[in-house]
């Protein structure tokens, strides 16, 4: 009896230390959100393949069961082609023949903030505390007039 309680405990925690690297079967946390996987949506699906912190290298992936979602193509603006970009603001030119804009009126607003000026302070208090002495201690350790 004691002997299939280690053994069932000693294959417990070694399938449980194996678990990181086997197969995995995606279960979604929210009804209708798919769990998409490089455009293939994974959810109720297999998933193989090493992932996580723990790992050097970031190998993709193998969906088995899964099914491919169109993703719409989300195109890329670079300058240097010399074409315009497919959205966006539409630049127009104006005319070189036309009437000129008039003139803004001025605009201007300030703010400033400081804090009240402080009187000078001298390093001598106001009201000093007063002086106490020390009584003097003779030879016997006590004060010279201590009865």
């Amino acid at each position: 009896m004691r002997i299939g309680l280690v053994l069932a405990i000693l294959i417990g925690t070694s399938l449980t230390a194996l678990a990181d690297s086997g197969p995995v079967f995606v279960i979604p946390g929210r009804p209708g959100v798919p769990i998409i996987i490089n455009g293939v949506d994974a959810s109720y699906a297999v998933v193989e393949g090493d992932w996580g912190l723990s790992r050097r290298i970031q190998p993709q992936p193998t969906v088995y069961g899964g099914r491919y979602v169109y993703e719409p193509h989300v195109g890329h603006y670079y300058p240097s082609l010399g074409r315009a970009p497919g959205y966006g603001r539409l630049e127009i030119e104006p005319p070189s023949n036309r009437k000129p804009l008039r003139r803004a009126e001025s605009f201007h607003q300030s703010w400033s903030a400081r804090s009240n000026p402080t009187p000078a302070q001298s390093d001598i208090p106001q009201m000093p505390p007063p002086v106490i002495l020390a009584p003097k201690i003779g030879p016997s350790g006590l004060p010279p007039n201590f009865r």
